[in-house]
């Protein structure tokens, strides 16, 4: 099988990838993060009533005619009000209800007048100003009217979408169900961290690497384990994980080699391959088909490899399932500062630091194999195939490592 486009690729796995529909209904202190299945409309303007900014007193303006500190206007105080009550009164002319920030502005005024501007008066105050008509009052629905569209489906909630739908008395949203995702490591010769590694073997670093990416962009595997270099074994924690999870993704085994063993579970599952190898380095030989309606990636065994082809392969995939735009990568243009003078025979990506339209490439550290290097970087930098080698002042594309809210 010839090995395909990045850009293809990724189009035939979205063909068999579908967007999640079920539904939760949470909390909405539980939804932060999720993406919304419905629409939600303000069921009453924001804020529900005229409301003081401030603490002072509710008058009528024309009763603060010609007021001075010298000659001020001096009005009967009839109530007081706090945020939360509401007066029973009347403001009528000479007369005026003391209120708090955030107190409903009773029936007969028409502005507020900030307690900073009178004597502090309880029983009569004398104003010092003369006011508006409508002067530091907050109208009803300035914020929306009922009926606004205050969410849409399909939108994520955030800490201010959270706080709209606090404020419009929502307490439970529909969100779509999280993404399930299994995530395997094969190989003999790998060990887990905190055993003892044999002479030979190498730790599992890929396991902790994909998890951990995975987690970062919001998705949480629900499970991660270390399979081996049986093809029969691996084909059957597949069939028995596919029910429950979304996709699957692996790492190492997609090579040629005596114990590259995804090609036997493709075969001994009966998936539809979709495609084995593409054009791009590092991990090139990633492999994918699909089992029971799920789609099953089979990623690089070699660390940076596997992490490229999460980024430029994977998280598209996780975009369009978990409806989530944010989670596709992103690309910007930028200035090479140092360089990579090797030959791209195809199209490659590297590690680099991206800051103010500009990219700066480790000076080693490169090979597929090399993870270290990668500390600190938060872009992968597209290298076109026939490049003969970046230099110092070279335009480039890099994909940004982080999700754009």
């Amino acid at each position: 099988m010839e090995r395909i486009g990045l850009e293809e690729a990724v189009e035939r796995l979205i063909g068999v990838s579908a967007p999640i529909e079920e539904t939760r209904q949470l909390a909405l202190e539980d939804g932060l993060g999720r993406v919304l299945a419905q629409e939600y409309r303000a069921a009453f303007p924001q804020p529900p009533f005229n409301r003081s900014p401030l603490d002072g007193y509710a008058l009528r303006a024309k009763d603060t005619a010609g007021a001075s500190k010298d000659r001020p206007a001096v009005l009967k105080v009839i109530d007081k009000i706090m945020a939360g009550r509401v007066s029973e009164k009347t403001v009528l002319p000479g007369t005026a209800v003391r209120l708090m920030t955030g107190a409903p502005v009773p029936e007969g005024a028409d502005c507020v007048v900030g307690q900073e501007d009178t004597d502090y008066g309880e029983t009569c105050v004398r104003v010092y100003r003369e006011l508006r008509v409508h002067e530091n009052m907050v109208d009803a629905g300035e914020d929306y009217q009922a009926g606004t569209v205050l969410m849409e489906k399909g939108e994520r909630i955030d800490a201010v979408a959270a706080g709209i739908l606090a404020g419009a008395g929502i307490g439970e949203v529909k969100v779509y169900r999280r993404l399930r995702v299994a995530l395997f490591t094969t190989g003999d010769e790998v060990a887990a961290p905190g055993e003892s590694c044999e002479a030979g073997k190498i730790y599992d670093s890929n396991r902790y690497l994909l998890w951990g990416r995975l987690k970062e962009l919001g998705i949480e595997p629900v499970c991660w384990e270390h399979i081996g270099d049986e093809a029969e074994m691996a084909a059957e924690r597949i069939a028995a994980l596919i029910s429950e999870v979304d996709m699957v993704l692996t790492t190492g085994g997609v090579s040629v080699g005596e114990k590259d063993i995804m090609h036997d579970v493709v075969s001994i599952l009966n998936g539809d391959r979709l495609f084995w190898r593409v054009a791009l380095k590092p991990g090139s030989p990633v492999l994918a088909f699909r089992f029971q309606g799920k789609p099953v990636i089979c990623l690089s065994g070699n660390p940076f490899g596997a992490f490229v082809t999460l980024e430029m392969l994977v998280r598209p995939v996780l975009a369009h399932m978990t409806r989530e735009p944010r989670l596709a990568p992103v690309r910007r243009q930028a200035r090479v500062k140092g360089g990579f003078h090797k030959r791209s025979n195809v199209r490659r990506f590297i590690r680099g630091s991206f800051m103010d339209g500009c990219v700066v490439l480790p000076e080693e550290g490169h090979a597929s194999g090399v993870l270290f290097s990668m500390k600190g970087c938060n872009c992968l930098v597209d290298i076109p195939a026939g490049n003969e080698g970046l230099a110092d002042g070279d335009e480039v594309v890099v994909w940004l490592l982080s999700c754009i809210v």
